[in-house]
């Protein structure tokens, strides 16, 4: 047993280490060379023009990101009934956006959360089951808010783009597809923490089973009992519990998309916010599939390509936009990580692990 914690240690460490964020920063800044390099125009200097308005604006779209995590904070207290401390809350938040941007977007930083939450003093299971109530709700906005844009906004305008008219189909299937993993997801959570827990804790067993992975079995099925302890506990909630977790994560996805309105607004003129937004919901369910950390690369491609149409049409000016977005979205985290993490594993697992 004792092995089996050093060896899981050490791999977590590894995981989270600093050095991670070099690929996605070197993929990153490799796709936007690329495009600026393909499409850059001189006359993008003369559209992008820095005044006092363009200052605030910037400012207002930091400040939505700092809204963004608060509503991330405060959600987390409240489905931990407060047993965190601000700082401790502020800071698995931080470690969490920070392991989202150095792994694959379809992966996300959701494993290595539950092992953040443990070492901050909530067991195992408990963890695991409150990490999934977090995965549930944001899903849960997706799934809400898709079918309302859709509802109100011409599907027309929101797939197809200028220059890609061709792909509008593809971006429809990706879309939609996007959207169906993500609906199958939540039934499958909602099932298993609200129905029938012991659904959870036998995957966890299977997939531990595998030869592999033999060695966390005795901790999985451990992992799986506290969910079922935890799963209980969170059916007991009442509505009152989940409508302020709900308004929490409305309050974090909502001032993250805003991000970009208010970023575009600083520099030119938008008439269609709904579409801008709702063109962002999309492009969110697509960067699913990216295999790249964090999305790098294949989010400033596509951030180019799909929101450009809100953009003057002149070469490199999308790219540009798309680059000032990472560096106000994710960037930070990457930097912040850097300066955390080492400090944190350090005390957590001790200097055998650094």
């Amino acid at each position: 047993m004792a092995k089996e914690n050093k060896d899981n240690e050490q791999d977590i460490a590894s995981r989270i280490s600093p050095k991670k964020m070099i690929l996605p920063v070197f993929i990153g800044l490799g796709v936007v060379a690329y495009l600026l390099y393909d499409n850059f125009d001189i006359k993008a200097f003369d559209v992008v023009k820095f005044t006092w308005n363009t200052l605030f604006w910037l400012f207002i779209a930091i400040l939505l990101m700092v809204f963004r995590d608060i509503g991330y904070v405060i959600r987390i207290k409240i489905l931990t009934d407060n047993e965190f401390t601000w700082l401790q809350a502020i800071r698995v938040i931080l470690l969490w956006e920070f392991t989202s941007a150095i792994t694959p977007s379809a992966v996300g930083g959701t494993g290595l959360a539950v092992i953040f939450m443990n070492k901050e003093g909530i067991s195992i299971g408990r963890s695991t089951a409150v990490v999934m109530a977090t995965s549930l709700l944001d899903e849960l906005y997706f799934i809400i808010m898709f079918p309302l844009f859709l509802l109100f906004i011409n599907s027309v305008n929101l797939f197809s783009v200028s220059g890609l008219e061709s792909y509008s189909h593809e971006f429809q299937i990706m879309a939609v597809t996007g959207y169906s993993i993500k609906l199958i997801y939540t039934v499958f959570i909602s099932y298993g923490l609200f129905k029938n827990p012991r659904v959870i804790k036998k995957l966890l067993f299977n997939v531990f089973s595998i030869k592999v992975l033999k060695k966390w079995r005795y901790s999985a099925t451990k992992a799986g009992n506290e969910i079922m302890d935890s799963s209980k506990e969170l059916k007991k909630k009442p509505f009152s519990f989940w409508l302020k977790a709900f308004g929490a994560t409305i309050f974090s996805w909502t001032s993250r998309y805003w991000v970009v309105n208010a970023m575009f607004v600083a520099f030119f003129v938008v008439n269609e916010h709904a579409l801008l937004y709702a063109r962002q919901l999309v492009m969110w369910i697509m960067m699913l599939v990216s295999p790249t950390p964090g999305g790098s690369g294949f989010t400033e491609f596509v951030f180019a390509e799909y929101l450009g149409d809100f953009l003057p049409q002149v070469g490199g000016i999308a790219v540009l936009m798309a680059t000032l977005w990472r560096l106000i979205t994710y960037y930070p985290y990457l930097i912040i990580g850097a300066i955390i993490v080492p400090g944190w594993v350090k005390k957590k697992f001790g200097k055998k692990t650094k």
